[in-house]
C-alpha cells in the first residue's frame, strides 16, 4: 500500500493528510515523508490552514497551544478533542481561582488599612522627572530668599 501511495504522490504532486480541525476553524495537515521522482527524500512537514486567511485578522491565540506544539514538532501525536476540552476547563478554573484570590487580597488590604496595620502610600512631593535640573526644588515664590551660593535665576519674582 505504501508503494502505491508513493507512486500516486509522485504522479500527482504532494498529498497532504488531514489531521484535525480546532474550535476556531483552523485545519491541520501533515505532509508525510516522501521521495521525489528523482529519488530525493523530502522530509515530513506539518501545516495549518488558518480560518482567517488575511494577516490583519490574526489575533494572538488563534491557534490553540496544543496544536501549536504539534505544528512545531514538540509533540508527536496531534491533540485529541478530550485533551483540548480538559485543558480549556483547567485554564478556566485557574482564571476563576485567580480572580477569587485577587478579591480576597483586596479585602485583606482594605481591612489592614482600616486597622492601621499598613499606612497609606506616601504622596510624592517632587514634581517632574528626576533627570531634570529643577527636580525636588521649591516652586517660584514671591517671598525673597537668601541667594548666597545657591542662586537660581528665576527663583524669586517681585510682588505685583
Amino acid at each position: 500500500m505504501n508503494r502505491v501511495a508513493g507512486v500516486l504522490r509522485r504522479t500527482f504532486g504532494i498529498v497532504r493528510e488531514h489531521v484535525g480541525t480546532d474550535h476556531v476553524g483552523n485545519t491541520y495537515y501533515q505532509i508525510p515523508e516522501q521521495k521525489t521522482w528523482t529519488g530525493r527524500l523530502v522530509r515530513a512537514r506539518r501545516m495549518v490552514v488558518a480560518a482567517n486567511v488575511t494577516e490583519y485578522e490574526y489575533v494572538e491565540g488563534s491557534i490553540p497551544m496544543e496544536w501549536d506544539s504539534w505544528i512545531r514538532g514538540r509533540r508527536k501525536e496531534p491533540p485529541s478533542v478530550e485533551e483540548l476540552l480538559k485543558n480549556q476547563s483547567y485554564r478556566d478554573n485557574i482564571k476563576i481561582k485567580a480572580r477569587e484570590v485577587e478579591e480576597k487580597d483586596l479585602i485583606l488590604q482594605a481591612k489592614e488599612y482600616e486597622d492601621g496595620l499598613v499606612t497609606t502610600p506616601a504622596k510624592t512631593l517632587a514634581k517632574g522627572h528626576a533627570a531634570s535640573t529643577d527636580f525636588g526644588k521649591q516652586e517660584i515664590s514671591e517671598d525673597p530668599s537668601s541667594t548666597a551660593n545657591t542662586f537660581q535665576p528665576g527663583s524669586w519674582l517681585p510682588k505685583k
